[in-house]
C-alpha cells in the first residue's frame, strides 16, 4: 500500500472525525482535508480550485436565491393553510393531504425553507384541531427529503453527483432521471408514514405553553444551539444573551421536555431549542450564524404585492419546465451550440427575480448558505484526491471482493449496490449530505471502471442513500429543526426513520439495476 493511499485515508478518517465532533464547520473541515492533500502533493492547485467554477456548484447557489424569492412570495403559506381542514379530522386523512404537496414542493425548492414555514403552521393548526402536533413534524421532514430525491435539483445532493459525473467526462443526469426510481420511492415512502408512523409517534408529552401576546414589533423565533455556541455549560444568569443577540429567551425544550421551574439556572446544552423575542433584523443578521440553526420565525415575511407573488409562481414553473424542454433531443438538435440546461434557466430566473425585486438584491448574499458552497466545492477536490492517490481503488477492490463472495453475476450486481448503498448511508447519517456524496462517488466510479460496465446505476445508488438520512435527528438538518419544535426524543428518529431506511434500501437495490442495467461498455 503506498504512501498516497494510506495518507488520504489518514486524512478521511481525521475529516470524519472532525464532522462528527462538530469542530468546525463543515465548509472549514473539508477545505482543511483538501490543504493537507495539497501539501502532500496529491491535489494541484488547479484540481483544488476546479470546484469553485463547477456549474453544479453554481446552480446550487443561485438555487438558495429563487427558494429565497418563493419563500417571500407567500405563495408556501397559502398552499399549506388551504390543504389544513378546518373543522376536525383525523391524522392519517391529514397526513395524507399535506404529505403529497410537501414532497411536491420540495421536489424543485431548498427542504429548509419549506420546514422553516411549515413546521410552525402545522403545529399550531394542530392545536386548534386537538391533535398532536409530533404526529406531523417527523414526517414532515422526511416527505421533503423523500420529494428532493425525486428531481435532480430537489436537493444539493443531486447536483454535486451531476457534477462530479460531468467533470468525468460522462453526460449528466436529466432533469427527471432520478424521478425513474425517485417517484417509486416517494410513493411507497409516503404511504408508510401516512398509514403507518403515526402509531410509532408519540402524542404531545405535555401541554403547551402559552402564547402570550408579543409586544408591537417583536418577533417570536425559535433557535436550536449547536457545538459552538459559546454560552454551552453556561445558565442564562450567568451568558447574557441579550447582550450577546439582542434577544430575550422566553423559554427552553431539551428534547422532548420543556424545562420548569428555575430554568434560568439551568446550563444550556448542545441541541436545546431557545424561543425568543427578537427584533425583525435578528432573522437576517443571525441566519447562517455557527452556533445555532434558525428552526421557525415569523420575521421578514412582509407579504409582496399581488403581482410579485403570480410572477414568482410564473419564473419558477418557466424554470422548471424550460430545463425540462431544454433536454429534449429535438430542442437539442435544433440548437446543438447552446445549452438550455438548468443552469442556464436557474440563471435567468434569478436574474429576474432580482430585478423584479421578489427577494431583496441588496441582501442577496444573505440567503446563500456560504458554508454549503464550499463544503461542494471542496467534495469535488477530495473525491479527486481518492483517484489520484489510488484509494478509490484499493476500496473499489474490496467492495468487489465483498460482491464476488456473496455471489457472482446478477446477484454480485446486488450486492455491489447494496454495499455502495450501505457505506454512503452510513456516511450520511453520521456526517452531511454532499460530503458522503463527494466520498462515495470515486468509489462508484472506481468499482465500474474495474468490472468495465456502466456507471449509472451505481451515480444513482449514491443520489438515493446520500439523501435517505431518517434514523437520526443529525442526519439531515431538517430532522434537526423539527425535533425543538416538535420535542421530539432522539429515540423517535429511529423508531420511524429505521424502516423507512430498509425501504429506500430495498426499493434502491432492486429497481436501479431493472431501470439502469449493469451491462458491460461496448
Amino acid at each position: 500500500m503506498s504512501f498516497s493511499v494510506i495518507f488520504v485515508a489518514f486524512c478521511l478518517v481525521f475529516m470524519i472525525w472532525a464532522l462528527i465532533a462538530d469542530r468546525l464547520k463543515p465548509g472549514l473541515i473539508l477545505f482543511s482535508c483538501v490543504v493537507m492533500m495539497l501539501c502532500a502533493g496529491i491535489l494541484q492547485p488547479k484540481e483544488c480550485l476546479e470546484g469553485f467554477s463547477n456549474k453544479g456548484m453554481i446552480t446550487v447557489a443561485l438555487l438558495f436565491l429563487v427558494s429565497e424569492g418563493v419563500r417571500r412570495s407567500g405563495i408556501l403559506e397559502q398552499i399549506i393553510l388551504k390543504l389544513l381542514p378546518i373543522k376536525h379530522t383525523t391524522v392519517t386523512r391529514a397526513n395524507a393531504k399535506l404529505l403529497p404537496t410537501i414532497a411536491a414542493l420540495s421536489a424543485f425548492l431548498n427542504n429548509t425553507p419549506v420546514v422553516v414555514i411549515f413546521a410552525p403552521i402545522i403545529k399550531n393548526w394542530a392545536r386548534k384541531v386537538g391533535l398532536s402536533h409530533t404526529k406531523f413534524l417527523i414526517p414532515l421532514s422526511y416527505a421533503t427529503v423523500l420529494g428532493g430525491i425525486c428531481t435532480l435539483i430537489g436537493t444539493s445532493t443531486n447536483l454535486v453527483v451531476d457534477g462530479l459525473i460531468i467533470d468525468s467526462g460522462r453526460e449528466g443526469m436529466s432533469m427527471f432521471e432520478l424521478g425513474k426510481v425517485g417517484i417509486i420511492i416517494c410513493i411507497v415512502g409516503l404511504a408508510y408514514l401516512i398509514f403507518y408512523s403515526h402509531y410509532l409517534l408519540p402524542d404531545n408529552r405535555e401541554s403547551e405553553t402559552e402564547d402570550d401576546e408579543k409586544a408591537e414589533g417583536v418577533h417570536r423565533v425559535e433557535i436550536v444551539l449547536r457545538s459552538r455556541f459559546k454560552g454551552l455549560g453556561q445558565t442564562l444568569r450567568e451568558f447574557d444573551f441579550y447582550r450577546q443577540y439582542g434577544a430575550t429567551v422566553r423559554s427552553i425544550r431539551r428534547g422532548s421536555v420543556l424545562l420548569s421551574g428555575d430554568w434560568m439556572n439551568m446550563p444550556l446544552e448542545n441541541h436545546d431549542t431557545l424561543l425568543l423575542d427578537t427584533d425583525e433584523k435578528f432573522v437576517q443578521t443571525y441566519n447562517e450564524s455557527s452556533s445555532f440553526l434558525i428552526s421557525s420565525y415569523d420575521a421578514d415575511n412582509q407579504p409582496l404585492a399581488h403581482h410579485k407573488r403570480y410572477l414568482a409562481l410564473i419564473l419558477l414553473v418557466f424554470m422548471i419546465t424550460g430545463a425540462t424542454i431544454g433536454e429534449l433531443p429535438f430542442v437539442r438538435d435544433a440548437v446543438p451550440s447552446f445549452k438550455f440546461d438548468m443552469f442556464f434557466f436557474v440563471c435567468l430566473t434569478t436574474v429576474i427575480m432580482a430585478w423584479a425585486k421578489i427577494f431583496n438584491p441588496r441582501r442577496y448574499s444573505k440567503y446563500v448558505s456560504w458554508d454549503v458552497l464550499v463544503t461542494i466545492a471542496c467534495a469535488f477536490a477530495i473525491s479527486k484526491g481518492m483517484q489520484n492517490s489510488g484509494f478509490a481503488d484499493c476500496i473499489a477492490d474490496i467492495i468487489i471482493a465483498c460482491a464476488d463472495a456473496i455471489g457472482q453475476s446478477e446477484h454480485g450486481s446486488y450486492a455491489m449496490l447494496a454495499i455502495l448503498f450501505i457505506i454512503t448511508n452510513l456516511f450520511t447519517e453520521l456526517i452531511t449530505n454532499n460530503a458522503a456524496a463527494a466520498l462515495s462517488f470515486p468509489l462508484a466510479l472506481a468499482v465500474a471502471e474495474k468490472l468495465g460496465v456502466d456507471p449509472m446505476p451505481f451515480f444513482i445508488c449514491i443520489c438515493v442513500a446520500a439523501s435517505a438520512a431518517f434514523s437520526t435527528p443529525i442526519g439531515y438538518q431538517t430532522n434537526l429543526l423539527v425535533q425543538g419544535i416538535g420535542g421530539y426524543r432522539f429515540t423517535d428518529y429511529t423508531k420511524v426513520g429505521l424502516p423507512l431506511n430498509i425501504i429506500v434500501f430495498l426499493i434502491s437495490v432492486f429497481v436501479i439495476p431493472m431501470i439502469w442495467p449493469i451491462v458491460p461498455i461496448h
